[in-house]
């Protein structure tokens, strides 16, 4: 349904350092970038991430969260483990989440600019 999703933080260098971890595990990576901004995916750019002003605020009760396709739950596990040694901060460990659907398996992580983020995968391997 959507083609992509753009984000805006206040500075490009460390938010590159945090997606490039987070989404390795996924087999993303960045495709595209330059001094204001960033653009991952696998084979095109899907989330485009921008050096803005005023970035949405860190707002735990908003709802907005992102979800990135995951290829195995071991990549999900890794999406975790690396979004927090790269300076995000633990939103729900990796793990089933039957209330989700019976193979439901996810992780999320709050980067450092306060975006929740959830890598799923619905495949038991």
């Amino acid at each position: 349904m959507l083609d992509h999703v753009s984000i805006g933080v206040r500075d490009i260098a460390p938010t590159k350092r945090f997606y490039d971890a987070a989404l390795a595990p996924l087999g993303c990576s960045c495709l595209s970038a330059s001094e204001g901004s960033l653009g991952y995916g696998k084979d095109a750019v899907g989330f485009w991430i921008s050096r803005v002003e005023t970035p949405v605020p860190d707002d735990a009760g908003s709802g907005l969260h992102f979800c990135f396709a995951a290829p195995s739950r071991q990549s999900v596990d890794g999406f975790h483990s690396a979004a927090l040694a790269a300076g995000g901060r633990d939103n729900g460990r990796p793990g089933l989440r039957t209330d989700y659907g019976e193979d439901y398996y996810a992780a999320y992580a709050v980067d450092p600019d306060g975006y929740r983020l959830e890598a799923y995968c619905d495949k038991t391997g």
